[in-house]
């Protein structure tokens, strides 16, 4: 079982930054396929950002350039740097890791942490 425990989250002014952490329990984080999702008020879960095993990364299109996930896996941690934030990242962001090396497949999730970007 692995439990994810989000941190960082908090109040920044558009074009500042934060980081964000997601701490996991277990012995298998190096092998999760680690992401940061959001979601608004009103509006659907959505990916941020990923990184897998092996450290290649995607992100979404409104966060490219701007955001940034790396993981530690001596340290069983994930971040979300994120810079030049806008009032829409305001949401709250969840951590969450995957693995299909499992049976049957484990997908886990934080509890979330909020982000308030606002002058």
């Amino acid at each position: 079982q692995v439990q994810l425990v989000e941190s960082g989250g908090g109040l920044a002014q558009p074009g500042g930054s934060l980081r964000l952490s997601c701490a996991a329990s277990g012995s298998i984080f190096s092998i999760l396929r680690m992401g940061w999702y959001r979601q608004a008020p009103g509006k659907q879960r959505e990916l941020v950002a990923r990184i897998t095993s092996g450290g290649s990364t995607n992100y979404a299109d409104s966060v490219k350039g701007r955001f940034t996930i790396s993981r530690d896996n001596a340290k069983n941690t994930v971040y979300l740097q994120m810079n030049s934030l806008k009032p829409e990242d305001t949401a709250v962001y969840y951590c969450n890791g995957f693995t299909s090396s499992t049976i049957p497949p484990q997908d886990y999730w934080g509890q979330g942490t909020q982000v308030t970007v606002s002058s």
